[in-house]
């Protein structure tokens, strides 16, 4: 079983690297987001950024910086197939992924402004943000010495792979393309 563990700055391109694997190259999809929204009806809390990141802060606290990817890690060994976890956010979590087998970790970044322009153009329930509030939440999860609070700068340092995602889909594909192939015939 191949895991991809997918991290990046809001907006990059995440979401669109997770549906080309799963679409063309049958990788199974497990999310951080998901598995906090469901955490999140189950205690009643609002659906939006702010509410998950101090979810994921507080889970991690109660359990261990690790324990999100964890939990969706296990979840995927039952599949046994192929996976990608979206998004990586503590090194702690790369820690954990990388003594398994099989792990590679990708990033992905762009632009903040094209950045900002695709979440606005998204309009998902995080989204409806001012580009000022974007900063913001952004600045709040790229660096910390808490190992149970977000990290965005060092989870994309210790990437293998870092896509630049400022030209579009076909060229952003082809990247992907190129990293499939140099990932999986020289592991």
């Amino acid at each position: 079983m191949k895991i991809i563990g997918i991290t990046g700055t809001i907006g990059a391109g995440k979401g669109t690297i997770v549906d080309y694997l799963v679409n063309n190259y049958g990788f199974k999809h497990y999310s951080v987001r998901g598995y906090l929204i469901q955490e999140a009806q189950k205690e009643d809390l609002p659906l939006n950024r702010d509410t998950y990141v101090q979810l994921a802060n507080r889970l991690r606290e109660e359990h261990s910086p690790s324990f999100i990817i964890d939990e969706l890690y296990k979840e995927a060994t039952k599949k046994g197939k192929d996976a990608i976890i979206e998004s990586i956010r503590t090194p702690g979590e790369i820690t954990s992924l990388r003594e398994k087998e099989d792990f590679t970790l990708w990033a992905v970044d762009a632009d903040p402004k094209i950045r900002y322009e695709r979440i606005f153009a998204r309009q998902s329930e995080t989204d409806h943000i001012s580009f000022e509030t974007f900063q913001f939440n952004e600045q709040r999860e790229m660096n910390t010495d808490d190992p149970t609070k977000q990290n965005l700068a060092e989870c994309i340092r210790q990437a293998d792979i870092l896509f630049m995602n400022n030209d579009g889909f076909e060229k952003l594909f082809l990247q992907i393309d190129e990293a499939m192939i140099f990932n999986f015939t020289h592991s």
